[in-house]
């Protein structure tokens, strides 16, 4: 990709034009294409957004509580949520990818696409700094912030707290397979409880697939 075409990109996307695109194309270079990857933008990335957020919560919701806040914080900056973000701001066509990472299906990987957008985060922070970094995650993830009027209840949380109302068992989770390349894996988890009821479900990380199976327990333990 020219340099040119990446930086008109950026501030097409971002409202932002860059002093130093070098962060941004590491952003966007998958490990398979070259060492100097997006992973150490990506850590860095992850707590611009979760700082970011938490004070957007802040401001939007002050009346409620700190366990509300939480759980829309930890709705709104999971892997599958930031994916979803990098998706519709078109950045599957800016990814730097080695041919096996592209024929596994690397370019629509939610792992893949949900740490690059973190890692473009962070490449927007160390350019920018802090306001820039903002704008940009208010203006990516949108009206997402205020889609649920309440503060969403995470299932596993949902879960356990029926297994407690109920007195049963403490829900288990036990990984049932693993599969896929490194880049996109897949998850198998089986959610337990006791000897009561349980549930598979699949995901592309250990957490989403034991969200996964969480809801589903909970659907049967429920509907």
């Amino acid at each position: 990709m020219a340099t040119a075409g990446l930086e008109d990109w950026i501030v097409t996307i971002f409202g932002y034009r860059p002093d130093d695109l070098v962060p941004f194309e590491r952003a966007l270079t998958h490990g398979s294409q070259a060492a100097a990857n997006y992973e150490r933008l990506e850590f860095l990335g992850d707590r611009v957004l979760g700082l970011v957020t938490a004070e957007w919560l802040f401001t939007l919701f002050p009346n409620e509580p700190e366990g509300a806040l939480s759980k829309r914080l930890n709705a709104l900056v999971t892997g599958a949520v930031c994916a979803d973000v990098a998706r519709d701001l078109g950045v599957p066509a800016h990814l730097k990818l080695g041919k096996q990472a592209r024929d596994d299906g690397a370019t629509d990987s939610d792992n893949v696409l949900g740490d690059v957008m973190e890692a473009l985060i962070g490449a927007l922070y160390l350019d920018g700094g802090l306001d820039v970094a903002r704008t940009a995650i208010r203006s990516a993830w949108g009206d997402r912030v205020k889609r649920q009027s309440a503060a969403p209840q995470h299932p596993k949380s949902a879960l356990q707290e029926w297994a407690a109302a109920h007195n049963r068992r403490t829900p288990a989770y036990d990984i049932v397979d693993r599969s896929g390349p490194h880049h996109a894996p897949r998850f198998t988890v089986k959610a337990s409880i006791g000897s009561l009821a349980e549930a598979t479900a699949e995901g592309s990380s250990k957490q989403e697939a034991e969200t996964a199976a969480a809801t589903a327990l909970l659907a049967k333990l429920t509907g």
